[in-house]
Formats: C-alpha cells, structure tokens, sequence
C-alpha cells in the first residue's frame, strides 16, 4: 500500500525536524503542509529533504488537511496517514496502521488513547470522552477516540470526501461523511506524548464551529 504521511503544521521550528527524522527510519513519503508560520518551521522542514506546501496565510488545520489529501490523490497515493506537527504521536506506531489497512476493509484507522489515559489532562479527557459519543451516535457506529489526529485514511474516502470545514472541526467531518457516505471506521491503540504543550483549540470557538457542522450534515444528507 503505497502511503503517505502528512504532516499539518504551525510555528513548530522546536520539534519538527526530531519528527521528520524519526519518520525517515520508517521509509515512508512525508509532506508537511506549513499553515502560515511565523518561525522557520517550513525553512527546517525543507532541510529535512521533504516536501512542503506553504499556506501564505494562517489559514485553518483543516485547510491545511485538505490540501494535504488533494497532494495525496494526485500523486496517486493509496492511503494517508496523518500526524500532528507537535511530537504528540509516535512513528515507530506507523507500521501498525500499516498493517491493520492491508488486513482491514475499513477505510479509516484511527488512534485510540484511551486505554492509556493517566497522562492526558483532564479538560481534553472530558472533552474527547463527549465528542466521541456524540460522534458515535452520529455515524452510527463506536469510535472510542474521535479527536484523536493520528490517523490513516485510504484513497478511496478522500476521492469521495466534499469537505467544507477549514479548521480542527476538519477531523471530525472527514468522520462522520466517510461513515454516512458507507465506510467502516477502524480503531487502533496508540500512546501519546503529552508535554506542555498549549493547545490551541479555542473551546468557545470551535464549539460553535462543530455545532455548525453537525446541523449543516444532518440538514443536507
């Protein structure tokens, strides 16, 4: 299964190249999609001898996603795996997706933390534990882990995917299309390093952008 990993990213300079290094010892393509940084996180990127597509302007996680995806379908690619750009996700674990969507007839794979949670802060625990039942009863079958961005999706979903989101509401879309439109969504566990990293979902904000979405999808499909 010919894959790809990419990567969304925004003022990282301080890890992305140790990220891109590990992910070379896993003999895979890596794009990172660099949403507009102020530091020189696409400048380090390069000097890893990756590709990289610039945003001019800070224009949303999931724009950044999404242009990630149409990469991915036009260099004819099988499947994408996507990280995040802070550390969080580890790439020995890489070989696990890889393996678990060449055994599985799911179209996405995504990471499940939450068998491993005595690191996770309490705020994100509470909130993925609702959004992933709400998500649940949405596409109408068990994703323990909805919020999780460490994840592999097989060409198959992006080329029927009409996403129109532009923020981290994204990676909640992409789940609950892919299920409406049919596709079995798969979970994995994985571990994730948690620093003190800030995270820079505004709760007010986004909120109102995912209640948007769910009347948006539940009023047109």
């Amino acid at each position: 299964m010919k894959t790809c990993v990419i990567i969304p990213t925004y003022n990282e300079s301080n890890v992305i190249a140790d990220l891109i290094r590990q992910l070379h010892q896993q003999n895979i393509d890596i794009v990172v999609i660099d949403d507009g940084s102020r530091d020189n996180t696409a400048a380090i990127a390069e000097a890893q001898g990756v590709v990289v597509i610039r945003n001019l302007y800070n224009l949303g996680k999931g724009a950044s996603l999404i242009r990630g995806f149409n990469y991915i379908l036009d260099k004819g690619f099988d499947a994408v795996i996507t990280m995040d750009g802070d550390g969080q996700h580890r790439p020995e674990e890489i070989p696990n997706f890889l393996s678990r969507a060449e055994s599985s007839a799911s179209g996405i794979i995504i990471g499940n933390r939450m068998s491993d949670t005595k690191n996770m802060p309490a705020l994100r625990f509470a909130t993925n534990k609702f959004m992933s039942w709400l998500i649940s009863k949405i596409a109408k079958q068990k994703i323990p882990d909805t919020q999780c961005g460490f994840r592999l999706i097989k060409k198959e979903v992006l080329e029927k995917l009409n996403l129109t989101t532009a923020n981290y509401d994204t990676e909640s879309e992409v789940l609950i299309r892919a299920a409406r439109l049919g596709f079995k969504i798969d979970s994995l566990p994985v571990k994730t390093v948690y620093s003190n990293e800030r995270s820079r979902i505004n709760p007010f904000v986004d909120t109102l952008r995912f209640i948007r979405l769910i009347f948006r999808i539940l009023w047109t499909t």
